[in-house]
């Protein structure tokens, strides 16, 4: 049965797409079939981190959201420049516009927030999809509201910081609400003074909700810049060992 997985957070700066193109290329890896839509129309990126620039697309989110085309045909395969195709697997992503006049439109009239869902299952069943990770806008809104509400699995993405620390809270506290079941907490960008273990079950204990992955601030993830996904570039790499770690329990 394919899974439904989103990425979130309550703020930005969270490393939220990063952490979603290594997890979603990581499971691609291991031959399975993999899309990442990416609905966070007021500030797309993740296009960056697979290295799809905006003159190789024709349709976007956007198109399918104006009803111009169907969401299939906003899906690029990018498996074969990473090498997911030689494994067995496939790699989709389904781009957010980053033209000025699109963004503008999105943020002055919105949009019918029920076409998610619906083309969700429609990209699914076309492209007969294992795995679909929704890469998301920060906060609360009504389209966080209804990608976490469809998920198979919630996993939520925070900083060692006051203001992520409550945020989270409240998120864990919609979910809930939700009934989403399976909640996973991932914390990125620990400083190297912090003990991770006691950080781990600091957080766990906190939120009763366990901890799928800790990741301390990487300056070779930075140097990196968005250009690439990491576990492809430095399989071998501590991080990117730990981004599979987080893959593994997905895929449990």
């Amino acid at each position: 049965m394919p899974r439904v997985i989103s990425i979130h957070s309550y703020r930005g700066g969270t490393g939220k797409s990063n952490f979603t193109a290594n997890i979603a290329a990581a499971i691609a890896l291991q031959g399975h079939r993999v899309a990442v839509v990416d609905t966070d129309v007021p500030s797309p990126g993740i296009h960056n981190i697979f290295g799809l620039e905006p003159d190789m697309t024709t349709h976007t989110l956007n198109s399918y959201l104006w009803g111009e085309c169907p969401i299939e045909a906003a899906a690029y395969d990018i498996g074969e420049s990473l090498g997911v195709s030689a494994q067995g697997g496939q790699l989709f992503l389904v781009p957010a516009s980053i033209k000025t006049d699109d963004i503008a439109r999105i943020l002055r009239d919105s949009y019918d927030v029920r076409l998610l869902n619906d083309g969700f299952r429609k990209l699914v069943k076309a492209l007969e999809l294992d795995y679909l990770f929704i890469d998301t806008h920060p906060g609360l809104s009504k389209q966080a509201f209804l990608t976490i509400a469809i998920s198979h699995h919630l996993l939520l993405i925070l900083r060692p910081d006051k203001q992520d620390y409550q945020g989270t809270a409240v998120t864990m506290d919609v979910a809930r609400q939700l009934n989403v079941r399976n909640v996973l907490l991932v914390i990125n960008k620990a400083l190297s003074t912090m003990n991770l273990d006691l950080l781990r079950k600091k957080v766990e204990e906190t939120y009763e909700t366990p901890v799928a992955g800790v990741f301390p601030l990487s300056e070779d993830i930075a140097a990196l810049a968005s250009e690439g996904v990491f576990c492809v570039n430095y399989p071998d790499h501590a991080i990117a060992q730990e981004f599979k770690a987080v893959a593994h329990r997905i895929m449990e």
